[in-house]
């Protein structure tokens, strides 16, 4: 599947425009305070960190502002309109410490070893994001002490159990519903476990 095609369809993009007026709503602020859900990520000034379906923004302008200008935040999404939305909110926010792509998350087309911390926020189980396809790259683009932040909404599918299984990862904790795995240098990743 391509995710990157999938993006630039005029049908999707309608499809997800109502998701995305949820995404913003202020019952989800209240519901899920962005700021309590990136502390569980253990996110820090002066990090690259990429954001793997940014959607709206929800997460994006609180991460960048973290960050700090030092940081750097690749928000990433395949939908055009979506990515359209976040640079938008970025410029008008007059942060310079954010880059806003349109891209498919199993080709990130980001330097090996590149990332501080990747932060997959309800974003998976998703069927255009197979986890046996999107762990190596995650653990790819990740530093050798690099992090993998997940957040699963609304319910996890046993994506936890499949993230260690890969090999890639271990697990170090959770915290305000976040998992955190620390890239694994264990073994040749090239092929996660079956």
């Amino acid at each position: 599947m391509d995710a990157e095609k999938l993006g630039r369809s005029r049908f999707l993009n309608l499809f997800f425009k109502p998701a995305g007026a949820t995404m913003e709503s202020r019952l989800r602020q209240w519901l899920f305070d962005p700021r309590e859900t990136l502390r569980g990520a253990d996110i820090k000034s002066g990090q690259t960190v990429l954001e793997v379906g940014c959607g709206t923004g929800f997460f994006t302008l609180h991460a960048a502002e973290i960050i700090g200008p030092s940081g750097h935040l690749i928000a990433m999404d395949p939908l055009s309109d979506f990515v359209d939305r976040v640079k938008k909110k970025v410029q008008d926010a007059g942060l310079k410490n954010v880059e806003v792509v349109r891209r498919d998350a199993l080709k990130t087309e980001l330097e090996t070893a590149s990332v501080d911390l990747v932060l997959l926020f309800g974003v998976v189980p998703y069927p255009t994001l197979p986890l046996d396809r999107l762990l190596p790259e995650m653990h790819r683009v990740l530093k050798a002490d690099g992090t993998l932040a997940v957040w699963l909404f609304p319910v996890s599918f046993g994506v936890p159990t499949a993230i260690l299984r890969s090999g890639l990862f271990t697990k170090p904790g959770k915290k305000n519903g976040v998992y955190t795995y620390r890239r694994s240098e264990s073994r040749d990743h090239s092929q996660p476990k079956s």
